[in-house]
């Protein structure tokens, strides 16, 4: 089945808390699952998003038309400018990372619209997984792999399998994402490969579709919302993540999530 697709009003004012629940992540993706209390600026990011309602509808607005529209389940797809009112409701949102062959797939699955439907009959099961696992308290890791089946039964119902992306690339974004927090510099990344910078600019822009300081940005941000959710402050996690202090990760967040860190609770 599609998502039942509604244009509504604006939605009520923004809360002080953007939500609670917990954020787990993996090497391509993360999981951000609870309860959403308020909405979010206009905002955009570099992974794509899956938002799946575990009760009732949600609501999205397209940073291109400005209009609201009301879904169960949908994608935003990456470096989309958006906003997103989860109406009080329990959300599960999952990021996946672009370059990745699931993210690959899905884009081919939604090649136009920023903010398309999406088809979960085929994934239903997973979704009720993923909501037994959530209520039930699960542990990480049983969560994070009912995530992970859910983002894989999505992935294959794209028509083909997208090419892999270039191997020498791939390399690199593995060691990227070892040293997020890390000064590294794009002609650092490209001696890693054995490539020109420009060459390596070039294959960075067609694979993974952002800039080499906004992925990297990605990840900072991803290592920090991790080291907060497992107890640290904000501002340790600023820190171990590579930002200069608290100031930064607010701003940087902001932008790319639509609300600052402090309104995300941990359960």
């Amino acid at each position: 089945m599609r998502a039942d697709v509604q244009v509504s009003a604006v939605p009520r004012a923004r809360s002080r808390i953007a939500g609670v629940g917990r954020v787990l992540t993996w090497n391509g993706g993360s999981l951000w699952i609870g309860h959403s209390a308020g909405h979010s600026a206009m905002h955009a990011h570099h992974a794509i998003q899956l938002s799946i309602a575990l009760a009732h509808p949600f609501e999205l607005k397209s940073g291109r038309t400005g209009a609201w529209s009301r879904h169960n389940a949908a994608l935003v797809r990456p470096d989309a400018r958006h906003e997103f009112n989860g109406c009080g409701t329990t959300i599960a949102q999952l990021f996946v990372e672009p370059e990745t062959a699931q993210g690959r797939a899905l884009l081919a699955m939604h090649p136009e619209g920023d903010i398309a439907p999406l088809a979960v009959g085929a994934a239903r099961r997973c979704v009720d997984a993923l909501a037994r696992q959530y209520e039930a308290r699960a542990a990480n890791d049983a969560l994070i792999a009912a995530a992970q089946a859910c983002v894989a039964a999505l992935a294959g119902l794209a028509p083909q399998v997208p090419p892999p992306i270039d191997a020498r690339l791939e390399r690199a974004l593995q060691e990227l994402r070892a040293k997020f927090a890390q000064p590294v510099s794009l002609a650092e990344a490209a001696r890693w490969v054995h490539l020109s910078p420009s060459r390596f600019r070039h294959l960075f822009a067609q694979h993974v579709g952002s800039s080499f300081r906004a992925y990297r940005l990605w990840l900072r941000i991803n290592a920090a919302v991790e080291h907060a959710m497992a107890g640290a402050t904000w501002t340790d996690a600023a820190h171990y993540a590579g930002f200069a202090d608290s100031s930064h990760l607010n701003r940087t967040f902001r932008r790319m999530f639509g609300f600052i860190p402090v309104m995300l609770i941990r359960e």
